[in-house]
């Protein structure tokens, strides 16, 4: 490998990945020496260069050049948070919900928008109230995810709510109509009171 004095020099084997260019699809699998200076990143190969990036101030998070994105994240380039929630403004109130959640619970609210897109798309084949139901489950059991809105659809989930428990001694009508109670009544049989 060349020898520089400010630089460091390392071999890479290049791998499969989603973020691969179409220019370096050729060099999967290939052994290429990587110099890392103090600004810039180079990767050469076989005495070319062949990618050269000037490094970020240290904050260790990754950056990318747009052209270096896929398709499918370029499309998003553009987009923002608020863009993102004034589309989801004529579903409803659940989806904005969960719509927000996503985009907070992500480190940086880009990574949540191709959930909330796809999840927008699902409108078009069940329509915006069904999708408006989806996502008023998904909230209630903890479901951020598009494949947990497309499983709730998919299993028609948005049609059953699930009723909070009784609370623990409390008589209540079963679906046949028939009441219930506690099972047994008993001095030594303990409610959920006494366990903490």
């Amino acid at each position: 490998m060349p020898s520089g004095s400010s630089a460091r020099w390392g071999s890479i084997i290049t791998s499969r990945s989603r973020s691969i260019t179409t220019q370096s699809r050729t060099l999967l699998k290939q052994t290429l020496c990587a110099r890392v200076a103090a600004r810039t990143i180079e990767i050469v190969h076989n005495g070319d260069r062949v990618a050269a990036h000037v490094r970020t101030s240290g904050n260790r998070q990754h950056t990318a050049v747009p052209e270096h994105l896929p398709a499918s994240h370029r499309r998003c380039a553009g987009w923002t948070p608020g863009e993102i929630r004034r589309q989801v403004e004529r579903t409803g109130p659940s989806m904005g919900t969960l719509v927000d959640l996503i985009l907070r619970i992500k480190t940086h609210p880009e990574q949540g928008f191709r959930a909330c897109l796809a999840i927008l798309r699902l409108a078009k084949p069940h329509g915006r109230d069904v999708l408006e139901a989806a996502c008023k489950r998904a909230l209630e059991i903890g479901g951020t995810s598009y494949s947990s809105v497309a499983s709730i659809l998919k299993n028609n989930l948005h049609r059953h709510r699930s009723d909070p428990p009784a609370p623990y001694g409390v008589c209540q009508q079963t679906s046949t109509g028939q009441w219930e109670g506690p099972a047994i009544t008993h001095q030594n049989i303990r409610g959920p009171e006494c366990f903490h």
